[in-house]
């Protein structure tokens, strides 16, 4: 029982310590309270805010804005919303055929236009891409 008793005595030691600080500060015209505003970020400028692993303005924002970027893949257009599970082997074989044919440098441009057309990356070959993807970015940061 007594160790309760204590438990509750230094709460309400506490409450009574924080709202005596409170009262004070009230009467001193203290009353502002702080607030830390959120970093801006200026999406009119380019460039990376760096607070991300992945540029976020170069993923998100160019949705919204830029229409989708072709690399001779017209053809894959017939796959649009489509489950990434549900892709045959020679459907495969099709995107694989466009991922290899497109240059190194512009394979992730490659892929952020497939989503913006709202196609699904097979599974087949998602490994295979994000493997590539991930090597690229290892080179572009010891470069």
């Amino acid at each position: 029982m007594q160790p309760i008793v204590l438990f509750i005595g230094i709460i309400v030691f506490f409450v009574l310590a924080l709202a005596i600080t409170n009262y004070m500060q009230r009467k001193r015209g203290n009353t502002q309270t702080r607030e830390i505003p959120p970093p801006s970020i200026d999406l009119c400028e380019g460039g990376c805010c760096g607070a991300h692993e992945v540029c976020e303005k170069d993923s998100f924002i160019a949705a919204f804005m830029e229409k989708p970027e072709y690399f001779d893949d017209e053809e894959l257009d017939k796959y649009a919303r489509r489950d990434s599970a549900q892709y045959a082997a020679h459907e495969v074989n099709e995107f694989r055929e466009v991922f290899y044919s497109v240059l190194d440098d512009e394979k992730p441009r490659w892929i952020r236009s497939l989503q913006m057309r709202d196609i699904s990356l097979p599974d087949q070959l998602k490994d295979e891409v994000l493997l590539f993807v991930n090597e690229l970015r290892a080179q572009k940061m010891h470069a």
